[in-house]
């Protein structure tokens, strides 16, 4: 199943980088966030591929959503941002990633998040044997999923002191801003879209905080690749992160992202 959806992203991945090398421009959704022919063509290509995948599995896709044709969850269904950190990718940064997450009882348990520009690829099972397994890779976006070339990886215990903290390059808020200043950070890193959650994944940063308004698909895939690698996600209260919040057009208030516990 991993691989699966890994292969699917790859696909994506390659997709992106045709619609960029041929040039493209942005326009505005009713939320004012941009949204390209990549984002959409991305999409159209993954549901094509999850369906084969997972039949009848419901798709909760960004731009689907957007354009009102979103589909009901259920006790299993998948998430899907096909382009986030489309502002990183508009301003010709390679800070985005293609997102996908199988959320199984509410719980995000399959997670693949792949940066095509910077050819990084994050995969982790939550739920394998009571026990999660997360990897990284390198790969091209379009090639084929190999069974070597893997590393698994482990979220770092966290630090008493001296903590490094990832935050959204283009989507800081005052109260995000506000509480790592609060915290022992000696060092923040700046970086756009999911790739934040593959850096607590590996071990390279130890929290993720976001407590601006954010959507279920900007998470859920960061989300099973952290419970993979040991982390966790929380909100800001401590208590668990639902899914499926069709009610609420699938936002999430805030989130904390951690590495392993000490």
């Amino acid at each position: 199943m991993l691989a699966a959806l890994a292969q699917a992203a790859l696909k994506a991945g390659a997709v992106i980088l045709r619609i960029r090398a041929e040039g493209m421009q942005a326009r505005l959704k009713t939320d004012e966030s941009p949204v390209t022919a990549a984002d959409l063509a991305a999409e159209e290509l993954l549901r094509d591929e999850l369906a084969r995948l997972l039949p009848g599995v419901p798709v909760i896709a960004e731009e689907a959503v957007a354009e009102g044709r979103g589909e009901t969850p259920a006790d299993l269904f998948l998430l899907v941002d096909p382009l986030d950190g489309t502002r990183e990718f508009v301003n010709a940064r390679g800070e985005f990633t293609v997102n996908i997450g199988l959320v199984v009882d509410g719980v995000p348990a399959y997670g693949v998040v792949y940066g095509p520009a910077v050819e990084k690829l994050y995969a982790g099972a939550a739920l394998v044997e009571r026990r999660g397994h997360a990897f990284r890779a390198r790969r091209a976006a379009g090639a084929p999923v190999e069974a070597t070339g893997w590393e698994q990886i482990r979220c770092r215990p966290m630090p008493e002191q001296g903590l490094v903290a990832v935050a959204s390059r283009s989507h800081l808020d005052a109260d995000t801003a506000a509480l790592l200043d609060t915290l022992d950070v000696a060092e923040r890193i700046t970086i756009g879209s999911a790739l934040k959650f593959g850096l607590v994944a590996e071990g390279s940063a130890d929290l993720y905080p976001r407590l601006g308004t954010v959507c279920e698909w900007d998470v859920a895939a960061g989300h099973a690749l952290l419970l993979a690698a040991g982390g966790s996600v929380r909100r800001p209260d401590g208590s668990p992160l639902p899914y499926g919040r069709t009610a609420s057009q699938y936002r999430v208030p805030a989130f904390i992202a951690f590495g392993a516990k000490l």
